[in-house]
């Protein structure tokens, strides 16, 4: 919802694509004086939807987890830093090989 704090590694939208997308929800758009024909296009924001708790678990990937408090229901990465996240997925995982 509008007005909420967001904090590294914290879900706020899905990814057409299956990979993820680090984003800064809090950071304005740079403007210059420099135009551009794509530049200018609109940009549809779908709102935003608020999960149960039934919704949150299906929707939760291997690298998430879902964050429950009183009032609402978040998802977000197990590891919170992008950084140490990039490297987490580049090493080999422990599970044995068969």
């Amino acid at each position: 919802p509008p007005m909420v704090e967001v904090y590294e590694g914290m879900i706020v939208g899905e990814n057409a694509r299956a990979d993820d997308m680090n984003v800064n929800p809090t950071k304005e758009k740079k403007l210059t004086n420099m135009r551009s024909a794509s530049g200018e296009e609109l940009v549809r924001l779908i709102p935003h939807r608020q999960l149960s708790l039934e919704q949150a678990l299906e929707f939760v990937r291997a690298d998430e987890c879902a964050e429950v408090t009183p009032h609402t229901v978040r998802l977000r990465k197990v590891i919170l830093d992008g950084n140490k996240r990039a490297r987490a997925s580049k090493r080999p995982s422990a599970s044995p090989q068969r």
